[in-house]
């Protein structure tokens, strides 16, 4: 069972990636644009569920980057979410539904330097109550109150940062925050504490090396939500290993 987990969640994840390039495309658009109705090639994109059920598209309508470069990353995270977790238990569900949204956010985020509402605010909402539903299942190994607890401490805690530095956090750091730490905080404090500092070990790590390179300076912006990601990845792994008995 364990094995066959790893593998069915390997396989969900090849295939929900397939669906994140279009959708990364439509989405990465200045704040004041609509979202984009046609394929780099001209086509219509007809209706916004297009963008998420159309997939990978017809040869002549693909995007950037190609249809299966999502797959890479979604198909690893979600064999190694499985992996550590230890099998099917209730709370692995939510994390692979949630890895699709995650890698457009982190697309976009990079693209453009921006995290949607269209997202963002949905999944603040959607975390907290899936965890909710997988806490009164069986074999579920996670508190729903320090889940809730989590989104508004690390939700907090950005919006401060927000208010302290606004050139270097933006509200949809905040609002990302609020699902990233509900899911961390499933896990306990201490995972929400390693989660969300692994997310600025990282940003401060890629920060400095464009800074080596020439590349940036210290007053440059850089996409925060790809590392924030990245850190509550690390984060899950971490404590649904931990959380095994």
């Amino acid at each position: 069972m364990y094995v066959t987990t790893i593998a069915l969640a390997a396989l969900w994840g090849a295939a929900v990636g397939l669906l994140v390039p279009r959708a990364a495309y439509r989405l990465s658009v200045a704040p004041e644009e609509p979202w984009r109705d046609r394929c780099p090639a001209g086509h219509a994109l007809a209706g916004p569920a297009r963008g998420w059920l159309g997939g990978p598209g017809r040869q002549d309508c693909a995007t950037p980057g190609g249809p299966f470069t999502a797959s890479l990353l979604t198909a690893p995270a979600c064999a190694a979410l499985a992996a550590a977790t230890g099998g099917p238990r209730p709370e692995l569900a939510v994390w692979l539904l949630g890895a699709p949204f995650a890698v457009v956010l982190a697309s976009v985020d990079a693209r453009v330097g921006r995290l949607p509402d269209v997202l963002t605010l949905p999944l603040a909402a959607a975390v907290p109550l899936l965890l909710g539903l997988a806490a009164l299942l069986p074999y579920a190994m996670g508190s729903w109150i320090h889940s809730v607890l989590g989104a508004l401490v690390l939700g907090g805690a950005y919006r401060l940062l927000h208010e302290i530095n606004r050139d270097g956090f933006g509200l949809g750091d905040a609002k990302l925050a609020m699902p990233l730490g509900a899911a961390l905080g499933w896990y306990g404090w201490d995972v929400l504490f390693f989660g969300a500092f692994a997310g600025f070990l990282l940003g401060s790590v890629y920060g400095i090396g464009l800074m080596v390179l020439r590349r940036a300076d210290r007053s440059s912006a850089i996409p925060f939500g790809p590392f924030m990601l990245a850190g509550g990845l690390l984060g899950l792994l971490l404590g649904a290993f931990t959380a095994l008995p």
